[in-house]
């Protein structure tokens, strides 16, 4: 464990300032998408038409995604016979929309934000690498040409390496959110537009 951490102490010190800010940008990256993995959690092998006539034939079972909770909720707002049901779905629905949302932005925002700061430490790199060639100091107090070189390279390559899978898991994450939308969309239709029970 003591390696582990003295690795991570040479490395943040030859990629430079930009290092920080980016291993806060890998946790939050990873937070976010652990919480959206697991909110979007659904099970692709039932159908909505099968959801629907397993929760208005059995009252007793316990809905394990977001999906199922709506149809369950929906299913109790229809058999009270609401007026205007479509409204009072929207309302009860925009909680789950808001739900598998979460997050979104944020990983995006840090997929998007993190090569850009490796590109900030690479300029930086490169800086110091030419002041280094001008002054004619092959060795510095902040590392001269050899740390210049190695900021640019170390700041560059952690950017990408915390922008691509994020980018990888976020492009899956946000597809499942899509099919969930879609999937609301449709519980709601139905149980706008057939009044027979589900059977």
């Amino acid at each position: 464990m003591h390696e582990y951490v003295l690795l991570t102490k040479e490395l943040f010190g030859a990629g430079g300032f930009v290092m920080p800010p980016l291993f806060v940008c890998a946790l939050m990256l990873w937070y976010g998408l652990g919480y959206r993995y697991w909110s979007l959690k659904t099970n692709q092998s039932v159908t909505i038409h099968q959801l629907l006539n397993d929760y208005s034939c059995k009252k007793n079972l316990a809905p394990r995604s977001i999906v199922e909770h709506a149809v369950q909720q929906g299913i109790a707002l229809r058999s009270k016979g609401v007026k205007n049901l479509r409204r009072f779905l929207d309302e009860a629905f925009y909680s789950y929309l808001k739900e598998i949302r979460k997050f979104s932005i944020m990983t995006k925002t840090i997929v998007i934000i993190s090569p850009l700061l490796g590109l900030l430490g690479t300029v930086a790199g490169m800086i110091e690498t030419f002041d280094s060639l001008g002054s004619m100091s092959l060795f510095t107090q902040s590392g001269g040409i050899a740390g210049g070189i190695s900021q640019a390279l170390i700041s560059t390559q952690t950017g990408l390496a915390v922008a691509i899978p994020g980018m990888l898991f976020h492009s899956m994450l946000h597809k499942k959110q899509q099919r969930i939308e879609r999937e609301l969309l449709q519980i709601r239709e139905l149980l706008c537009t057939r009044t027979e029970t589900f059977a």
